[in-house]
């Protein structure tokens, strides 16, 4: 029989003379009421120590910390156990990614562009595709079709000093490549020039590239949202201040010369119905 630990982030905190605290994983104190048990008995029990004192009231009180989930009997699994990653793009990227998702527990294959229409439908997998550049024009347009059949679409690129994470899509409905250029062009009174951009009417780039930390920090944050993806996180949040937002609702921006990120609430771009062909009328 498994016996309860704390749970992970949780710990037993006793100051000089008083009762017994929790500190949660969220950073909370809260007082334990240890009845007739005595303290000691209750760490031991929850911890690595050499009691095997129990008792009725004992067992009542581990009981109310798995209920509360600060107590746990089954060792933690990664949250991306079960999980299938593929990554493309450039290795600066993928490369500490393909690390921190494998890490997470998800089994983490590399793949091609031709190999993305393949894996439409499949569920429990997401496609992350990371670019050290600005995007070519209709080159994520075949991953944005993923979400429509449940599978996982991620994306990153870079855009002069700032790389640009889009948010998660899983589900038909989700915000697209195709959606976040849309929401961005309408944002900015520099729409043409922007779009020119885009189609690769620039200078050739100049950088700067990601740096061993930018890369990392790039890396985490992705593998943060397929933690959210993996866990069933809320899917509809709200977009107030203050508020995380949810994976699938958030644009970041990371600046690479001094690595400060800004988050930016993004929705899907509604279909709107073609405009009716023009009534030619004859005369009578």
């Amino acid at each position: 029989m498994n016996r309860s630990r704390l749970a992970p982030g949780a710990g037993i905190v006793t100051a000089p003379g008083d009762r017994p605290v929790l500190r949660t994983s969220e950073g909370e104190f809260l007082r334990i009421d240890t009845g007739h048990v005595g303290p000691g008995e209750l760490v031991d029990r929850l911890t690595e120590g050499e009691g095997q004192a129990s008792s009725a009231e004992l067992d009542r009180l581990v009981a109310a910390f798995e209920e509360a989930g600060h107590a746990v009997t089954e060792p933690r699994r990664p949250p991306l156990t079960g999980r299938t990653v593929h990554l493309l793009g450039d290795p600066v990227l993928t490369e500490p990614l393909a690390r921190f998702a494998a890490a997470e527990g998800a089994e983490v294959h590399p793949i091609t562009a031709d190999d993305v229409a393949g894996l439409a439908g499949r569920r429990d997998t997401a496609v992350v595709w990371c670019l050290d550049s600005p995007v070519p024009e209709g080159v994520w347009d075949e991953a944005d079709r993923l979400p429509a059949r449940h599978t996982a679409w991620l994306r990153c690129h870079r855009e002069g000093a700032h790389t640009w994470t889009e948010p998660l899509a899983s589900v038909p409905g989700d915000v697209t490549a195709a959606h976040v250029r849309l929401r961005r062009l309408a944002a900015t009174a520099a729409h043409r020039e922007l779009a020119a951009y885009w189609a690769g009417h620039r200078t050739p780039d100049t950088g700067p590239h990601p740096t061993e930390p930018a890369a990392a920090l790039i890396a985490a944050l992705l593998t943060a949202d397929l933690i959210a993806w993996a866990s069933g996180e809320p899917r509809r949040g709200e977009l107030r201040k203050g508020v995380g937002l949810p994976a699938n609702r958030q644009l970041r921006r990371i600046d690479l010369r001094d690595l400060t990120v800004t988050e930016h609430p993004v929705l899907p771009v509604p279909e709107v119905a073609a405009l009716p062909a023009p009534t030619v009328r004859t005369a009578p």
